[in-house]
């Protein structure tokens, strides 16, 4: 009981500064993602067994230049692009029978392309609307809590068909579909409260969420299980490090907001 009091004031904290700092406005968002996009790094950095500490001053400088300079929409594009194509390198090192291992022969490319351009895409999500839309991120944080915490709890009580059992035992195919039908009506639902963006959006956002969520999970399983740890760190206690926390909207971060930013500059 103890432990699982600790879980969840650990992510009442951790939600709690999320929303204070997306409250707040523009600044104190870049500010917060900053620190959590530091922390991620160091923790990404330890399960690769792996020291750049150029990523650490890359990593703020980008955050600054991509949030408060504007007109750069084709290096914006060409982030995305770079990005794409890490993600899908830890995708099919993830599902490849042969044998390659990405993880250990791009640590480089990794530390470099995978947490520092995620985490400048969630904070140029608002930049996407006017006055800088917190709200839109927010409700993207939503989706990916309902998506985890409904597939975590089905599967934990109903859950009996191994979704990847190589890689992470304990999920489950009726906990993924529990989680991706529940992020879909939580999609639907707030497309009631957001006017910028419609209902089917929303829809495609909460499937986007749900399914590069959970591989985002799953490629973070593989960093631990080859690193022969739990946790990717111990800062929030319960829950791991703040890498085991933002896996799933640090993955499909790049997805959610190449939508955004095409249906921007096709509309």
């Amino acid at each position: 009981m103890n432990e699982l009091l600790t879980r969840i004031i650990s992510g009442i904290v951790y939600a709690l500064a999320i929303f204070l700092a997306l409250w707040y406005g523009q600044l104190p968002t870049v500010i917060l993602f900053a620190l959590l996009g530091l922390v991620c790094l160091y923790e990404l950095q330890k399960l690769l067994d792996f020291k750049n500490y150029l990523s650490y001053f890359i990593y703020p400088i980008a955050l600054v230049y991509f949030n408060y300079f504007n007109g750069h929409d084709m290096i914006v594009f060409g982030f995305i692009m770079i990005c794409l194509f890490v993600k899908l390198l830890l995708l099919r090192d993830l599902f490849s029978l042969k044998g390659r291992n990405a993880f250990k022969q791009k640590k480089h490319i990794i530390t470099l392309l995978f947490i520092v351009p995620s985490m400048i895409f969630l904070t140029l999500i608002p930049k996407l609307y006017p006055d800088y839309d917190t709200h839109i991120l927010l409700y993207v944080f939503i989706l990916m809590w309902v998506n985890d915490s409904f597939a975590f709890l089905y599967g934990k009580n109903f859950g009996k068909q191994k979704l990847f059992e190589k890689i992470s035992p304990k999920k489950t195919v009726e906990g993924f579909l529990a989680g991706f039908i529940c992020t879909i009506i939580a999609g639907v639902i707030i497309s009631f409260f957001h006017d910028n963006l419609s209902i089917y959006n929303w829809i495609i956002i909460g499937v986007i969420s749900s399914v590069f969520g959970t591989l985002g999970d799953l490629v973070q399983s593989k960093f631990k299980r080859k690193a022969l740890v739990k946790d990717s760190g111990n800062i929030l206690p319960g829950h791991g490090g703040v890498f085991d926390r933002m896996d799933s909207i640090i993955f499909s971060s790049t997805f959610v907001f190449g939508f955004l930013f095409l249906i921007n500059h096709v509309s």
